[in-house]
């Protein structure tokens, strides 16, 4: 059987199976209790979390983290297709990554109490550091399983995107949390965090979803 034939063999069993986005949905939801269960028993919302949703920059936290999600599940959806790629689909992750830009810019224009490198490294790197990959392996795990039953002929690139959208969910999760607001602290470190999801998901998807 030739690749071609292949292909054609596996979208036409694919579409007879569940649609990979309602099997993707399950498994996260199955998968966020857990997270949240990790979230809770070892973090917690911050005390000042009425206080803080006046601050606008907090609020930027989960508008870049639910956005970066969102077009990772998005992405994710149409790599599961035989021989999709990221040609046209890449413009979603400018959406999260615009929102950082014009955060950054709008605290730059702003007066500030604190320097910028105490902004940035803050206060909870570390924890930002352990807590987003941490609580993102559940649902990693739930995002390759849902993305097992398309048939994504990139499975390492299909796995990096599933990093993204775990490490997405899991860092909205974690910003509740998080005490440090600054656009600089989340461009920062929870890109660092997102980056290790990603490189698992990457490492993890190359032998999960290869068929």
């Amino acid at each position: 059987m030739d690749t071609d034939q292949l292909i054609r063999t596996l979208a036409a069993d694919n579409a007879r199976a569940r649609p990979v986005g309602f099997v993707l949905a399950l498994a996260l939801l199955a998968a966020a209790p857990v997270s949240l269960l990790m979230f809770f028993t070892e973090l917690g919302v911050r005390p000042d979390v009425m206080t803080a949703m006046r601050n606008p920059f907090f609020d930027l936290k989960f508008a870049v983290t639910l956005a970066l999600a969102t077009s990772a599940i998005l992405v994710s959806l149409h790599l599961s297709r035989p021989e999709a790629s990221m040609r046209g689909w890449g413009w979603l992750f400018m959406i999260p990554a615009g929102l950082l830009v014009a955060g950054i810019s709008g605290e730059m224009m702003m007066p500030q109490r604190l320097p910028m490198m105490t902004r940035l490294v803050g206060q909870n790197s570390r924890v930002c550091m352990t807590a987003i990959p941490a609580m993102s392996l559940p649902l990693l795990a739930a995002a390759l399983v849902g993305l097992r039953h398309g048939a994504p002929t990139r499975p390492a690139l299909a796995g990096a995107i599933a990093g993204l959208l775990s490490a997405g969910l899991a860092a909205t999760f974690y910003a509740s949390h998080c005490t440090d607001d600054s656009p600089l602290f989340v461009a920062t470190w929870y890109t660092i965090a997102t980056a290790l999801v990603m490189a698992v998901g990457a490492l993890a998807g190359s032998k999960v979803l290869r068929f």
